[in-house]
């Protein structure tokens, strides 16, 4: 079986396992999208949505952000750690957006990785979850699970996006991303893995090492 028919078996369980998948991050406007990934690092989805609705009620648009104390934007933050690198992250973002791109989130990595804050896996996040391009969002799950099923060989997010994106359907990449996420944070975690109830077992290579 080649990397690519294994990407392709993989993809199939995970969509019969999560039929329907979206971003586990609560938005509504862009921007929002952008400032929740942001908040979201070394920091649960869980969290991030408890903390944005009040910070989102406060600052509605990119203007509002952009024209923020910083101290202020950090007082609603502070519970998702690394607050005061965030809060500066989101309010500079939010000042570029406004005076370079006119207010609005650009559609590409290229111009989205300029913004302050705003990384690969941010970039990929935005293209693919709001403009329907292809993407492959590498957060820890998806670089862990990626290994353990053989699709990836890396512990690097930008060379595990390059393995996978050269694997996976352009169309089916992002879900695919998604649905690793779902399959990561429910049943194939880090330190104690369901594999009596994976549905992907079958393609873990850390059970072929147990096997042997």
């Amino acid at each position: 079986m080649t990397k690519k028919q294994r990407a392709e078996a993989v993809s199939q369980l995970l969509k019969k396992e999560y039929p329907e998948v979206k971003c586990a991050l609560n938005y509504t406007r862009p921007h929002e999208l952008l400032i929740a990934t942001r908040l979201s690092a070394q920091c649960t989805d869980v969290r991030v949505n408890m903390v944005t609705p009040a910070l989102f009620e406060r600052f509605k648009s990119i203007e509002d952000f952009a024209a923020a104390d910083v101290s202020e934007v950090e007082e609603y933050i502070k519970s998702c750690g690394l607050f005061k690198t965030k809060a500066a992250d989101i309010v500079n973002m939010c000042v570029m957006l406004r005076d370079k791109y006119q207010s609005i989130v650009p559609d590409t990595i290229e111009e989205l990785v300029t913004l302050p804050g705003v990384g690969r896996k941010t970039a990929n996040l935005i293209v693919g979850d709001l403009y329907k391009k292809p993407a492959v969002v590498c957060d820890t799950h998806v670089i862990r699970l990626s290994n353990r099923i053989g699709l990836a060989d890396s512990t690097d997010a930008v060379k595990v996006e390059r393995q996978l994106a050269a694997l996976l359907q352009p169309e089916e990449s992002l879900d695919f991303c998604h649905r690793l996420v779902w399959h990561g944070r429910g049943v194939c975690s880090a330190r104690k893995p369901a594999c009596d109830t994976c549905a992907i077992s079958d393609y873990c290579k850390k059970l072929d090492v147990k096997k042997k």
